[in-house]
């Protein structure tokens, strides 16, 4: 893997979620190469791996591998919390011709970080050593996480295990997780928001992002990182320049708000894909709703999206221009359209 924007695409779904929508996944995928995007990520979390089938799985790892040979890099998720699913996803994703397979720490299960190690990430890698494996570390989606010993063991036992997804939030653990490994290992953020500041700690030497917010703006995103990687004062003011840009949409990953209910109020968190494929279907993108038990925003999430995607359009318009050329879309006009975010919210209290 090189420097750079890695997308973690979302899967689209047809109008009442009961099938992949695989001609809107391959306009997607045709996006994010014309934007120049260093490379996707087919059916990570983001891309709704858990409510796939394997069939669904498979055939969007195949399609995305297909187009984007010898254009961008492919990344295939093949993370469970059964290492013997994993192992099959990565032979699957193998011969369908991925250059790198993303683990997700093992959810709900919850194995300690040395069984992580052992149980799992090194049988992947072991089995499939021509193939880049990122393990993914995200606590606070799976009360589960490998730590930066176990990582190091882990890339000194199996060289191909050479890239970690991080989206601990914590910023100690990443230059551990530096210090443990060397500087030869590659340290992608997991977090828009964190980017920036991963890529220029020089305790950390972060080399980019698998991102969220680029299913929207590749972009600006790839260009950011390839500025950063650059390490010049010019590069990285310019750097920030594009990050202050699109920072408002780094929040469509978590939108919380406060919902009055016959019994008081109660918090929100309509967590990632869900804001992202509303703004998605806001924009006028392949979409279609997120699979249950994700479900519909309330009105105030939806509010809430609606303004910061004004915020951006209002103050850097060139930011969505590509969304808006590339998909025949008015911008301005669908965002205060009443009937396109009436049929996206929750009504219930």
């Amino acid at each position: 893997m090189r420097a750079g924007c890695y997308t973690a695409l979302a899967t689209p779904f047809t109008s009442n979620g009961e099938a992949v929508d695989y001609e809107g996944l391959e306009r997607l995928i045709d996006f994010q190469i014309k934007s120049g995007i260093t490379g996707i990520l087919a059916v990570g979390t983001t891309g709704e791996s858990c409510t796939l089938t394997w069939d669904e799985h498979n055939k969007t790892v195949e399609i995305t591998a297909k187009k984007t040979k010898n254009k961008c890099a492919c990344i295939a998720g093949a993370g469970s919390n059964n290492t013997k699913e994993s192992i099959e996803a990565a032979m699957h994703a193998m011969h369908a011709g991925v250059d790198s397979i993303l683990l997700v720490d093992p959810y709900y299960n919850g194995p300690s970080s040395l069984e992580i190690r052992r149980e799992y990430i090194e049988p992947v890698a072991k089995a499939f050593p021509s193939l880049t494996i990122i393990p993914y570390v995200i606590p606070g989606r799976t009360g589960a996480q490998m730590f930066p010993e176990d990582l190091a063991i882990a890339y000194r036992n199996c060289p191909n295990v050479k890239v970690v997804k991080e989206a601990t939030g914590n910023l100690d653990n990443m230059r551990k997780t530096r210090k443990c490994c060397g500087d030869d290992f590659l340290i992608f953020s997991g977090d828009d928001g964190l980017t920036f500041e991963m890529m220029t700690d020089p305790q950390i030497k972060a080399s980019g992002i698998i991102s969220v917010a680029s299913n929207i703006v590749p972009g600006p995103i790839t260009r950011m990182t390839e500025l950063l990687a650059e390490g010049t004062d010019t590069a990285k003011n310019e750097a920030e320049k594009i990050m202050n840009s699109v920072m408002p949409l780094f929040d469509i990953v978590t939108v919380v708000t406060k919902e009055n209910t016959p019994f008081g109020e109660v918090t929100c968190r309509a967590r990632n894909p869900l804001g992202l494929k509303t703004l998605m279907n806001i924009l006028g993108m392949p979409s279609g709703p997120c699979r249950q038990p994700l479900g519909k925003m309330t009105k105030q999430g939806i509010d809430k999206l609606i303004n910061i995607a004004k915020k951006v359009q209002t103050e850097n318009p060139a930011v969505l221009k590509p969304v808006a050329e590339f998909f025949n879309t008015d911008i301005s006009a669908r965002l205060n359209d009443d009937s396109i975010i009436k049929a996206l919210i929750y009504q219930e209290y």
